[in-house]
Order: structure tokens, then sequence, then C-alpha cells
């Protein structure tokens, strides 16, 4: 079984955080934030992934530490569990729709960290949510789990529908991406022979 434990203890943040790849979407997530925490469940769900998140953060000041820190653990979460990447697809998307938007995702689980979106949120705020944040989890999440991330929105005129079939559309072009290929569960899907 792919899994991994990561903690983080940070003067603003204080995180554990367990994940197992090969899950079947139990998820269990107290960061503080009630929005990230459905994200988050949405995420394991989707993804089918076993994810177990509590985080302490600074909260009282605003959720940018807690959401960032977070992307950055789940990320370091994934890289670890995926080992040596032998047998995996290694490529994922999917395009993925929620009522009036349409999302789609594509990554490539490359060794070189990147984020690319092109999202158009109208809303600044869900709840006491900035929505701003949402590329912030993203890009710590792709640097620290050493993936290629590309988010782009089709369609879509509602925050919540948007930023939720963002994480349901990334979760599943994750899994896909992770899934072990069986023909080829001996080999790293690279020329170079390490990802």
């Amino acid at each position: 079984m792919r899994k991994s434990e990561i903690k983080r203890n940070t003067t603003e943040t204080k995180i554990e955080l367990s994940l197992n790849i090969d899950g079947t979407g139990k998820s269990n997530c107290d960061t503080g934030c009630g929005f990230l925490n459905h994200m988050l469940t949405l995420f394991a769900k989707h993804g089918r992934f076993d994810l177990d998140v509590r985080c302490k953060g600074d909260v009282d000041v605003d959720y940018h530490h807690t959401v960032e820190d977070i992307g950055i653990c789940l990320g370091e979460a994934f890289l670890q569990a995926m080992g040596d990447k032998k047998g995996i697809v290694r490529y994922g998307d999917k395009i993925l729709p929620m009522d009036e938007t349409l999302i789609l995702c594509a990554i490539d689980v490359s060794g070189r960290g990147g984020c690319y979106m092109d999202i158009n949120i109208p809303s600044k705020r869900v709840g006491d949510f900035d929505t701003e944040l949402c590329e912030e989890f993203f890009v710590a999440f792709a640097r620290k789990a050493e993936i290629t991330l590309h988010i782009r929105q089709l369609a879509g005129l509602n925050t919540h529908h948007i930023i939720e079939g963002m994480f349901k559309c990334f979760a599943q072009s994750m899994r896909n991406a992770l899934k072990i290929d069986e023909e080829f569960a001996d080999e790293i899907p690279s020329t170079k022979g390490i990802i």
C-alpha cells in the first residue's frame, strides 16, 4: 500500500496528516476552516484516497497559513507515498461538469513542480474563506508533490461550483495519474529511468 504520514510544526501551523493513495475515499479533516474541510473531504472521496488531516493554525489572523501549509503537507504526503513511482500511469486528466461549471484538469507526475491555472472566481469569499487561497493551495501542492498541474475553467459563474469542481476534477486527475498500469508495473514511466 502507498501510504505516508507528515508532521509540520511552525509558529503559524501545527499539522498532522496521513494519506493512503490506494484507499476507499474515507476522510477525517479538521483544519479549523469549515470550507477547506469540505473541499478536502470532496478531494478524498472523488480520488478514493484515505485522508486524515489535523491542523491548528493562526486562523484568528486569517486562513492563508493554514491553507498553504496543508497544501505543502498534502503534496509532501503524495510525493512520499508514490515512492519510486514504478508502474504509475504518470499522466491524468479530467473534464468535470458541476452544473453550469466546466473544469479541466491535467497532471503530469513529472518530478518538476509547477501549477498553471486559468480560473475566474467571481466572488472574493465563500463564507469566511478567501477564494484567492485556492490558488495558494494548488501551487503549494504541485511544488511539493513535484507534479505539473494545469487547471482551467471552461465555463462557470457560480463561485462554489467553480471551487468544488476544481477539487473534484483535481482528485480524479490525480487518481488517474497514480493508477498502476499492471503491464508496466516494474517500470518507471520515463526515458530517464527516474522521475
